[in-house]
């Protein structure tokens, strides 16, 4: 696979497909939120013009997040490196750090707007989902994020070596995700919370796996954080599921 990681250039300042992608990703999640807000009429403090209140903030601290939890995991690398630290463009995102602190500055927001943290969560998730889908496609272009050596008919070739396209996986799987939040759960909300709770658990389940098989995990002695953060993720969506599915039956 020999891809250029730059769509183009302008003024000799080189454009890369990954940050395209994250735009893009970034674009419709927003859109999707603001949709989603109207699909809940605004309700539980909900307002027009929410998404964008929010979005682009909980965008630049989570990519900061996304960047610094990478930076951290590879500090050996860093600390000798200090000037490659703020180079996003060639990749180095971890989407558990974007998660992490995109998530705590929603419920920052929410806090401060006096909104419903689940209401607004609930909105969140399917866009994330989908944006999530298209910047996987990132790691295609910058030749990142790949599995180990495979026979499988779609596997791709990474220098010379058939692999796991492991960020095909990722992708497919939260696209399929996105759809069931956005065009069904949705309209079958059963509790506050529910969707939130779905992408949380589907997704934490589904990395777990696909993390199994990656060649480039960040570590912490022998086990890798995406395991780690992925089983906390998978719990902690399974407990926001039962008590409010419970909430629902007491009320």
């Amino acid at each position: 696979m020999n891809i250029n990681p730059v769509a183009f250039s302008i003024f000799g300042i080189e454009v890369r497909w990954y940050g395209i992608l994250i735009a893009l990703g970034v674009y419709l999640a927003i859109t999707i939120l603001e949709k989603m807000a109207q699909k809940k009429n605004y309700k539980n403090g909900l307002y027009e013009g929410v998404s964008y209140d929010i979005g682009l903030i909980a965008v630049l601290i989570g990519v900061i997040g996304a960047r610094l939890y990478y930076v951290s995991f590879e500090w050996d690398y860093y600390s000798k490196h200090l000037n490659e630290i703020f180079a996003i463009r060639n990749g180095g995102l971890a989407i558990y750090g974007g998660i992490i602190a995109g998530a705590l500055t929603v419920y920052v927001f929410c806090k401060i707007k006096n909104i419903k943290f689940a209401t607004l969560a609930d909105c969140v998730a399917p866009g994330l989902a989908l944006a999530q889908s298209i910047g996987r496609w990132g790691n295609f272009f910058n030749g990142e994020a790949h599995g180990g050596p495979t026979d499988v008919p779609w596997a791709i070739v990474v220098d010379g070596v058939k692999v796991h396209p492991t960020f095909f996986y990722e992708s497919f799987v939260n696209f399929l995700l996105f759809i069931f939040l956005y065009f069904f759960l949705s309209k079958k909300q059963k509790f506050e919370g529910q969707l939130f709770a779905v992408y949380m658990m589907v997704y934490g389940a589904a990395r777990f796996i696909i993390e199994g098989m990656r060649t480039d995990s960040l570590y912490i002695g022998s086990f890798r954080v995406s395991q780690i953060v992925s089983i906390l993720l998978l719990i902690f969506g399974a407990l926001i599921y039962y008590f409010g599915n419970k909430r629902k039956f007491t009320d």
